[in-house]
């Protein structure tokens, strides 16, 4: 397939014209050869009864002498053409021996010839047509039937009556061309109907990839004005995904803000005190302790940014689905080995079934992770994980719940702990960023993190998250 050919291939307008053209086409083909067909039997039948008509006179008119040879009056014949040569309205009798008794009457107008008409056996008073030739091989139409006196032995004789067919099928012609010019004009206004509805029907798209231009052009924001309703739907959902982009572009600023404003800190930190060291070089250990102590800080407010970004970027992605269990197992393993010396019971609670996270595995590790890491480094020996799957007027929602044993937070306390870089007890080690990030990732998947009383008598870390 040709380039030219492909792209008209894969027009709606060609589409639309083409396979409208070829409908009203062969619909207007077919009704033609329909009607041109009832109109010549039509015509033909009338013929043919007007000839059946002359029939029955020509048979009443019909007398036999005494030698029981056929008789006719031809004056009281009514039509007018019996007596006008080659009229074009004949009759005849014929005897059983056609070739010798072959026109033993026939009609004035046949003047010096006769009609040949084909072998036939007719039963009596049976009417029977046939096409044969006549004066001038002319084409026409004869009607006959048998006819003899009232004796079982008298001779049957064939009365004939032929009409010339050159008028009829001069009128079925110019029926025809009068009905093929109809319906090539009917084509015509057809077509440019189908050309006006298409283009009215796809305006709106001619419109819509206007607007698109203007979009690419920088000259608007949004698909604005009024759509069809079945072109409004498109509409809607790609203004929506205008919306998200514009909103992951205004976070993506935001984060890089705020990602050089965290790490500007200890990198100012660490220039100082590498120009004092340079001033005192004694102080190397201390300068050691401080690099290590502000890269440190810096590697977590650049993890925590990157979980920012890649769960705004993951928050309602299609198909994104996490088995929450073998998450959560993992982590409770890594947990046991990281805090080993502290003898801990670490359990997951009977869950209702397997239940889906919608979203990130890297996010729901980031989550459960820094949550049960907290509970872990404040437990006095039990640390409970349970999760479930709940139906909420929001829909269907994920929920985890981690309890330890510890001493807990006050009610007045809980809200203070979220904030970036809060901590109660400076002896646990931590930058006091945990939280946080849980409460910034949970936020970004539209979700709710909520801190209360434990029934193990420490905290209890209540997360819902979006489920699959």
């Amino acid at each position: 397939m040709t380039p030219v050919a492909r792209h008209w291939s894969r027009s709606l307008h060609f589409r639309l014209l083409a396979a409208t053209l070829a409908a009203v086409s062969v619909a207007l083909l077919l009704a033609g050869l329909l009607l041109a067909g009832l109109f010549r039997e039509h015509v033909m039948r009338q013929f043919s009864q007007g000839l059946q008509a002359q029939l029955d006179q020509i048979t009443a008119r019909l007398e036999f002498d005494a030698a029981g040879l056929p008789w006719i009056d031809a004056q009281a014949l009514s039509d007018p053409r019996w007596s006008r040569p080659y009229s074009g309205l004949y009759w005849q009798i014929d005897g059983a021996d056609v070739e010798r008794q072959r026109g033993v009457l026939r009609s004035r107008s046949l003047w010096d010839a006769t009609l040949t008409l084909p072998p036939d056996v007719l039963p009596d008073g049976v009417v029977h047509e046939h096409e044969a030739p006549g004066p001038d091989d002319a084409p026409l139409l004869l009607v006959e039937r048998t006819v003899k006196r009232d004796d079982p032995q008298a001779t049957p004789w064939r009365l004939i009556v032929a009409g010339d067919l050159r008028q009829t099928v001069q009128a079925v012609d110019d029926f025809n061309g009068v009905l093929a010019l109809s319906l090539a004009s009917m084509l015509v206004l057809l077509c440019a109907a189908a050309l006006a509805q298409v283009a009215i029907g796809l305006a709106p798209l001619r419109t819509l990839q206007r607007k698109l231009a203007s979009i690419q052009a920088g000259t608007a924001q949004r698909l604005e004005g009024p759509f069809p309703l079945e072109v409004q739907a498109l509409t809607d959902g790609f203004n929506a995904v205008l919306d998200r982009n514009a909103e992951v572009v205004a976070r993506a600023r935001t984060q890089a803000g705020n990602l050089a404003h965290a790490v500007k800190t200890p990198l100012a930190a660490m220039s100082q005190a590498a120009d004092a060291a340079l001033r005192r070089p004694e102080t190397g250990a201390d300068l050691a302790a401080l690099v290590g102590e502000q890269v440190g800080i810096a590697r977590r407010h650049v993890e925590w940014h990157l979980s920012r970004a890649r769960a705004a970027a993951a928050q309602g992605l299609p198909g994104a689905r996490v088995a929450v269990q073998p998450v959560v197992d993992g982590l409770l393993r890594v947990m046991e080995r990281v805090h080993a010396r502290r003898d801990l019971q670490l359990t997951r609670a009977p869950d209702a079934g397997d239940v889906d996270f919608a979203g990130e595995v890297q996010d729901l590790q980031e989550i459960l992770g820094n949550l049960l890491d907290n509970a872990c480094k404040w437990a006095g020996h039990d640390v409970q994980v349970g999760v479930a799957g709940i139906d909420t007027a929001g829909g269907r929602r994920l929920r985890v719940l981690i309890d330890d044993d510890g001493p807990g937070i006050d009610a007045g306390r809980r809200e203070a702990v979220l904030a970036r870089g809060a901590r109660l007890d400076e002896s646990v080690p931590g930058s006091g960023l945990g939280l946080a990030i849980v409460d910034e990732l949970v936020g970004l998947y539209g979700g709710s993190l909520r801190l209360q009383a434990s029934p193990l008598g420490g905290l209890r870390v209540e997360v819902e998250l979006p489920r699959a």
